[in-house]
């Protein structure tokens, strides 16, 4: 009778074995064969990656080679608000100061909230931009100050749940976008603003994927862009589950090519000079404006060319459009007098008159195509030499 009851467990035993192995059987023929192809392109998905490799954007140069716009390499400092739990009062305590961002902005930002996910469902953000353009010095306190960060309690006792969650927070609560961004500097403050221009933020669409670029916007930044900006690389590769790269698994890896330099005809110390001396002007007489130019007669080499007011290119946006209007360029004004000795030097050359030879000028009133033109005093019979005396 106890032979029998063993054998029967046996049996069952093996049935239920047996059972088992054809279950994980089916299971592993489901995901290698009926399954292969869906579950191979989310595991592409999963570990594939392409990163776009921006390149450095060229310098501007003056005459002699003193720099007047550089660009260093900065962060984009990034958070996961559910790494921190209800700890945001502490991070932003500690954070705020080191990014110049008020407290109760960053408590805000750190909160964490429902945000749309694939298939109309709805998750927990796990990605917010804190700041833009953080120098690295600035980023390195940033993780000094995390990995300090001190909540009071002794964590040592804690449960391991517990100190994982608060390991965690520090290691990877606050982070920065793999990618550098850059930032534009222009060393010499408003030294040549107007000449130089400003760069600004785009959003362009990049291989399906809408990112934000550096462009320039008005001045040498704008009309040399291309040549400035440089040429992207791209990197394919593969990931582990951390989301470290896996070196050996890179596809393909195209160096960005940088900026080209431009050099300008401009020499700073004369534009300091020109840009000084119209400031006086500008103090003595109030005009609404005053522009300069400094030009090379023999072969027409722009020195200086200054306009005041003028404005801040490592702040653009806290002048008016019109301060950052070039008025040399950019403002149409009558030729007048600052025109008559082309015309007259053309018409001695040519031999169609002679300095002696006399014009009526009468009384400062030409009339013209219906119109009444002025000069500027009452004039009659003048000699085109003193014509231009009295220019």
């Amino acid at each position: 009778m106890a032979k029998q009851l063993l054998y029967r467990r046996l049996v069952l035993l093996a049935l239920l074995l047996g059972l088992a192995f054809a279950v994980l059987a089916y299971r592993l023929v489901d995901l290698q064969v009926l399954r292969y192809q869906e579950l191979s392109v989310k595991a592409w998905h999963n570990t594939h990656r392409e990163y776009l490799l921006e390149p450095r954007r060229g310098d501007v140069l003056d005459a002699k080679g003193n720099l007047l716009a550089t660009s260093a390499f900065v962060k984009t400092v990034c958070a996961d608000p559910t790494l921190i739990g209800n700890r945001q009062a502490e991070v932003a305590r500690v954070v705020a100061p080191l990014l110049q961002v008020s407290e109760g902005e960053l408590l805000q930002r750190l909160t964490p909230r429902l945000v749309p996910g694939t298939n109309g469902t709805v998750a927990t953000n796990h990605y917010v931009v804190l700041k833009r353009k953080v120098q690295v010095e600035t980023w390195q306190k940033i993780q000094m100050a995390m990995t300090n960060l001190s909540f009071g309690l002794d964590e040592k006792k804690l449960p391991r749940q517990e100190r994982a969650f608060y390991r965690d927070l520090r290691r990877g609560a606050i982070y920065v976008e793999r990618l550098d961004d850059q930032l534009r500097v222009y060393p010499n403050q408003a030294l040549a603003a107007h000449v130089l221009g400003y760069v600004g933020m785009d959003e362009r669409e990049v291989n399906g994927r809408k990112l934000l670029v550096t462009s320039g916007k008005d001045g040498i930044e704008r009309s040399f862009d291309a040549k400035l900006a440089g040429v992207r690389g791209w990197r394919v590769t593969e990931t582990d589950r951390p989301g470290r790269e896996l070196v050996r698994m890179r596809e393909q890896d195209v160096e960005p090519r940088d900026g080209l330099n431009v050099v300008l005809t401009i020499d700073s110390v004369v534009q300091n000079i020109v840009e000084s001396a119209l400031a006086e002007a500008l103090e003595k007489h109030t005009p609404l404006s005053i522009s300069g130019i400094v030009a090379r007669p023999r072969t027409g080499e722009i020195l200086a060319m200054a306009t005041l007011p003028n404005f801040d290119p490592n702040n653009p946006g806290a002048a008016s459009a019109d301060a950052r209007r070039n008025r040399v360029i950019a403002d149409v004004a009558e030729p007048g007098s600052t025109f008559k000795i082309v015309v007259v030097s053309g018409a001695l050359n040519d031999g169609v008159v002679r300095l002696s030879d006399t014009f009526d000028c009468e009384q400062g009133r030409f009339h013209f195509a219906g119109r009444v033109l002025h000069d500027h005093e009452s004039y009659g019979v003048l000699s085109v030499e003193n014509i231009i005396t009295h220019s």
